[in-house]
């Protein structure tokens, strides 16, 4: 009976439906553990930051709920107002914060930089409450921020990934419905850091698995070297590149000699 069994299993090819199922589950979790590995280590750097002390978080929890809870909510879970906070990490609050951008003066298409309402430590204070309540990307180390990277590669990151709302020399430009890329001339460099690994508003995110840290260091590099180095050829003309070029030369060009060309016709007549 045996041997009867097999062989017709054998002929018929047939596989168990429970085989079928364990392999799929098998090769799921695979994939799910190894995806899970590698994200992990991938953004290690951004979630890894130093331990604040108590004093700093109690601190900073008092300033949240004096000055943000209003439109996140007293546990930063957000509102209808606001979004959550849970998770954005210190980077999100240093940048936010710390260029003045919130809290929102009014509410518009998107946050505008301005002075900042608060010092150095109590932003930091601030970032660090949010970091305790979640992990989340971390503010950058020092070693990243110092703009002695590869210029090159720094350019052509940028080119690459951000000169399309930002221009390729950093100038910024307008978006649709009333938004826009601001200029990056004289941002400071944690900022820039923090707004790619946190992608504040309109901007996309470019976490370790986009752009590495030594990436955004290079970028960084690169919007120093253009803020360090005047244009060799002139006016620059809001570094606006080729359209605004040719508008001056359409307007002023061709304007002048049609002047001197209305002057001569006058003097001849």
């Amino acid at each position: 009976m045996f041997s009867r069994t097999s062989s017709s299993r054998r002929k018929t090819g047939r596989r168990s439906p429970l085989a079928t199922a364990s392999l799929i589950l098998v090769g799921l979790l695979t994939t799910g553990g190894a995806y899970a590995l590698f994200s992990s280590t991938a953004t290690a750097d951004e979630s890894a930051a130093p331990v604040a002390s108590q004093q700093s978080i109690d601190e900073g929890q008092k300033l949240f709920a004096s000055n943000c809870a209003t439109c996140h909510g007293l546990s930063a879970a957000g509102t209808a107002d606001g979004p959550s906070l849970i998770g954005v990490g210190s980077a999100a609050v240093d940048f936010q914060v710390g260029t003045g951008r919130m809290p929102m003066a009014a509410n518009g298409p998107q946050a505008e930089e301005k002075p900042t309402q608060f010092s150095d430590e109590q932003v930091a204070d601030m970032a660090a409450y949010i970091a305790s309540l979640a992990p989340g990307p971390a503010i950058p180390a020092e070693e990243y921020l110092q703009a002695d990277g590869d210029t090159t590669n720094g350019a052509e990151l940028f080119r690459i990934n951000c000169a399309m709302c930002h221009n390729v020399a950093g100038a910024g430009g307008a978006l649709t419905e009333g938004k826009f890329a601001p200029a990056l001339d004289g941002v400071e460099s944690h900022h820039i850091y923090e707004a790619m690994l946190t992608g504040p508003q309109n901007m996309p995110v470019f976490n370790d698995m986009n752009l590495s840290p030594q990436d955004k260091a290079d970028i960084i590099t690169y919007l120093k070297y253009l803020e360090n180095n005047p244009s060799p050829g002139g006016f620059e003309l809001g570094s606006l590149g080729p359209v605004a070029e040719g508008l001056f030369i359409w307007i002023f060009g061709l304007g002048a000699i049609v002047a001197v060309t209305i002057w001569l016709t006058a003097r001849s007549n």
